[in-house]
């Protein structure tokens, strides 16, 4: 049975119901004419003239209200399988852009290393050792007077890191040490330099923290101060990156010492944090980078150092174990499962049978669905084909049952997952994986000119139609019913009006029971 014919059936069975009872009101509403007529009451003219006009629109007016139910059911339905759709597709995104093939999982086996392995990572365990890690440098003047002004007039103080700098302007009302902190921290362009007061027992003291780690990443303070005797003066440091760690496969502890930075300031300047580079080893090879987050060494393997990890013996390396991250994509494989299955019960409500009852699925029959169900049904029996060579979902546990619902060997699915990584890589590949397959199709069918939207598009079309045609009806019905409204009344006057006649002539001349007022003087 298909839709329109379901649909057909409906609205025929509506319409006979609404008829049959318009009907009936008519020839209740009649009785009142031959009231009327007979001189026993009047005619009921506004409950005959709703009784006519009912009947003269009722079925169309039933048509037009059946069309519109079975029209805004159908649209919700398309509503509910677009919905099961999205959802099915939501969950096919790692599965068909070939993320949870390639998914890996990274762990240290020491403190102070955070591992993270994304797309290009390669399995594998490593040997590897921290030296050193990135700092970030901190300097720390001497101490002065909290209240104390260290410029007496105009001056401006530059700050460099890297090749970047600012210039704040100070004067003897922003020059104290608190005064020139607020000033670095305020100034537009900052290169990179947060500031702070030490309050200590010799004074108060400035300190400047580099935000970026990296023996390349020193500050450096220059001062323009036209007053040479101003402490202002005393603030001037430049700071000279270390020596670089790269091209040492093995660098050894004057290595690192020379690659810390150093200040030609030791006066009114004390470095308590050098800036340096981290420096490591993977299997022995030299690393080096400027930040504690490093992407560079392994592909695909973010690194993240921290002063834990440092190996200060130099022979207590930790394992760093690359691995196939098999739990997310069980996760990610079950959840398609669930969610396909969701999309297979939607489907099979929309398009539900039963030879006993007189109502079916809103869906049954309709192409647009059936072309659906079965193109996805192909996909998940089908599996991947390459070449003469087939590879289906139930080579990793995973089977179709007869009523299209997919369902997991959890045991077969693990062992896939833990001894047969190529099977599970062709299956959700991104070119013609099962995922990507299933993508493409849905996406074709929930697009603005997809097969969905154009069903919808073409009930709504008929929505606009039925609604212009309610609206006629309407103006048609007013006109009916002043129409007769008129006609019955004066035809109801005029019944009065013959019914006082008649009751005169009655009284006159006599009738079947009565002589009458002449008879009765004549005599």
């Amino acid at each position: 049975m298909s839709t329109v014919n379901s649909t057909a059936s409906t609205i025929a069975s509506t319409v006979a119901a609404t008829t049959a009872s318009s009907n009936a009101a008519l020839q209740q509403a009649a009785q009142s004419i031959i009231s009327g007529s007979t001189g026993n009451s009047s005619m009921d003219v506004s409950s005959l003239v709703s009784a006519l006009v009912n009947a003269k629109i009722a079925g169309q007016a039933a048509t037009i209200a059946a069309s519109q139910s079975s029209d805004n059911t159908q649209i919700s339905a398309y509503g509910a399988l677009s919905a099961a759709l999205s959802a099915l597709q939501a969950s096919l995104g790692t599965l068909s852009d070939g993320t949870t093939a390639n998914a890996f999982t990274a762990s240290a086996s020491g403190s102070g290393i955070t591992a993270t392995a994304a797309s290009g990572a390669v399995g594998g365990t490593y040997s590897l050792d921290v030296a050193q890690v990135a700092q970030a440098q901190v300097l720390t003047s001497k101490g002065y007077g909290a209240t104390t002004a260290l410029a007496s007039g105009p001056a401006t103080m530059t700050l460099t890191v890297n090749g970047a700098s600012t210039t704040i302007s100070l004067n003897s009302s922003n020059s104290t040490v608190s005064g020139i902190a607020s000033a670095i921290n305020s100034a537009s362009n900052n290169p990179g330099v947060t500031a702070s007061v030490v309050n200590g027992a010799d004074g108060a003291h400035l300190v400047l923290h580099a935000t970026t780690t990296g023996s390349g990443n020193g500050i450096s303070v220059a001062i323009n101060d036209s007053t040479s005797g101003d402490a202002l003066n005393n603030l001037a440091v430049n700071t000279t990156a270390g020596t670089s760690l790269a091209g040492n496969a093995s660098a050894t502890s004057a290595n690192l010492k020379s690659n810390q930075s150093k200040i030609d300031n030791t006066t009114y300047w004390t470095q308590t944090t050098a800036a340096q580079d981290a420096y490591f080893t993977i299997d022995g090879t030299g690393v080096t980078s400027s930040s504690n987050t490093v992407t560079s060494a392994l592909s695909g393997v973010t690194l993240s150092l921290s002063a834990a990890s440092v190996d200060t013996t130099g022979n207590s390396p930790q394992t760093l174990t690359i691995s196939q991250n098999t739990s997310a994509q069980s996760n990610a494989i079950n959840n398609f499962v669930t969610l396909y299955n969701t999309l297979v019960t939607t489907m099979g409500t929309l398009t539900s049978y039963s030879s006993t009852s007189t109502s079916q699925g809103v869906l049954l029959g309709d192409s647009t669905l059936n072309l659906i169900q079965n193109q996805l049904a192909t996909i998940v029996s089908t599996g991947v084909k390459n070449g003469s060579t087939s590879t289906g979902l139930s080579s990793i546990g995973i089977s179709l049952g007869a009523d299209g619902t997919l369902s997991v060997d959890s045991t077969a699915l693990n062992n896939a997952l833990q001894n047969n990584q190529s099977t599970i890589a062709t299956l959700f590949n991104s070119t013609n994986g099962v995922a990507q397959q299933l993508n493409t199709n849905i996406t074709s069918y929930l697009s603005s000119t997809g097969a969905i939207a154009t069903r919808t598009n073409a009930l709504n079309t008929d929505l606009t139609n039925l609604t212009t045609q309610h609206s006629n009806l309407t103006d048609y019905q007013t006109q009916l019913t002043s129409m007769y409204t008129a006609q019955f009344t004066a035809l109801n006057t005029l019944m009065a009006t013959m019914n006082n006649n008649q009751q005169y002539l009655t009284q006159l001349f006599g009738g079947t029971n009565s002589a009458g007022a002449l008879a009765t003087n004549k005599s």
